[in-house]
């Protein structure tokens, strides 16, 4: 015998296939609405997580800025107390640069030479005389220039017959000019670095 199927199937297959596309429609949104809104959670994190970085390297560059400015005043304050030792030290040993100018002719200024005029300028100085000879003169220009530790770089301005000597020989005298530079000596410039000893 022959069966017939008079009930719509097909009807009955489209509609279950509709179900079925629409179903996975619906899921494919949730699931689409899902993976966006964790997308969105996770930058969302991220942005807060790089913004509480550039907050946290703005107030430390503002601490590194405040520390700057201190370092940039110590240092300022630094320079002005290294100028003002320095001036003091400069005092110092200009207060002593006479006494030392005046000690340092005596051991340099030979035999036979008075000196008549010492003037001082800065760091140079100008010395006139009277000479018996001139050898004397080059002989205090040589003692100057190789043996001294206060004097350096003599230059003879002037050297002429003058008036005579008050002796019995009557010799005639040269009267000389010539300028001398004033330096601190080795011996007291390595000092200060070393403390004093005491025997």
């Amino acid at each position: 015998m022959i069966l017939i199927n008079l009930l719509p199937h097909r009807a009955e297959k489209r509609k279950r296939r509709k179900t079925a596309f629409f179903v996975g429609l619906a899921l494919s949104v949730v699931v689409g609405g899902l993976l966006v809104g964790a997308g969105m959670l996770l930058l969302q994190q991220m942005t807060d997580q790089q913004i509480a970085r550039n907050e946290y390297l703005r107030r430390e560059n503002a601490l590194l800025d405040e520390q700057i400015k201190d370092i940039a005043n110590l240092k300022a304050e630094i320079e002005g107390l290294k100028s003002r030792q320095q001036a003091v030290e400069d005092l110092q040993t200009g207060r002593n640069v006479p006494v030392h100018l005046l000690t340092e002719l005596v051991r340099q200024v030979p035999e036979g030479i008075f000196l008549t005029r010492i003037q001082q300028t800065d760091k140079l100085v100008t010395v006139s005389g009277l000479a018996q000879t001139q050898d004397r003169v080059s002989e205090f220009i040589r003692n100057t220039s190789r043996s001294s530790e206060w004097l350096y770089n003599p230059d003879l301005n002037e050297i002429r017959l003058g008036g005579m000597a008050s002796t019995k020989d009557q010799k005639r005298l040269f009267e000389f000019t010539m300028r001398v530079s004033i330096k601190a000596p080795q011996t007291e410039a390595s000092a200060k670095g070393q403390p004093s000893r005491k025997p």
